[in-house]
């Protein structure tokens, strides 16, 4: 993996579905703009590779695919992304905020019994954020959010799975902290709370 080279940032946040990235997205890119920043919002996976179409069925049980081939298409997606999406933003000097990452791939991938050495194997040639934010948020907190929305369960939002994809994500981000900027936030604050810590961290580092 490698130093994001180019003169955009690129700003990755993870966490278990429920735990608020898509939120907090959604602020900072709004608040960035405010400060006359040009600013790309993005997610993984996409809806527009070929890749990223059979993983929603797969995530809304629709198709049936093993982990490691979901895996792979989940790195087929990033590359497709990468290449058309993220680059060509950051060369254009974008700050590029992303709703999920390759964390995603080690921590959900580990969690279906994959190893962490093959997953990064999977992901070696993947640029590396300039700022991951992690929102901890205990999988129960997260499940109670999800059925609030009344929405149906997709594939790895079950009590059991989350609380194994929890535990991996800490490992797989443990594993890169010394290579880029990593900040684990307390995502069970209210939506302010945590927004105010993630803007401090970006007025800091940016």
């Amino acid at each position: 993996m490698k130093k994001n080279p180019y003169s955009g940032k690129f700003i990755v946040f993870e966490g278990l579905d429920g735990s608020g990235q898509s939120t907090q997205v959604a602020l900072l890119e709004e608040f960035l703009k405010t400060k006359r920043y040009k600013v790309l919002k993005t997610k993984e996976p996409t809806k527009q590779s070929r890749a990223g179409r059979i993983i929603e069925k797969a995530l809304n049980k629709k198709t049936k695919i093993s982990p490691k081939k979901l895996q792979e298409l989940f790195c087929q997606d990033r590359k497709w992304h990468l290449k058309n999406v993220v680059i060509p933003a950051l060369k254009k000097d974008k700050i590029v905020i992303c709703d999920r990452y390759f964390f995603s791939t080690l921590a959900y991938g580990m969690a279906e019994g994959l190893s962490l050495k093959n997953l990064t194997k999977l992901n070696e040639k993947f640029l590396l954020p300039d700022i991951i934010f992690f929102l901890d948020v205990k999988p129960a907190i997260c499940l109670q959010r999800i059925e609030k929305r009344g929405e149906e369960k997709a594939l790895f939002e079950e009590k059991e799975k989350l609380e194994k994809v929890y535990v991996y994500y800490k490992k797989a981000l443990k594993e890169f902290e010394k290579v880029t900027k990593i900040f684990i936030i307390n995502g069970e604050r209210s939506i302010e709370e945590v927004f105010s810590k993630i803007k401090k961290i970006i007025q800091t580092h940016m």
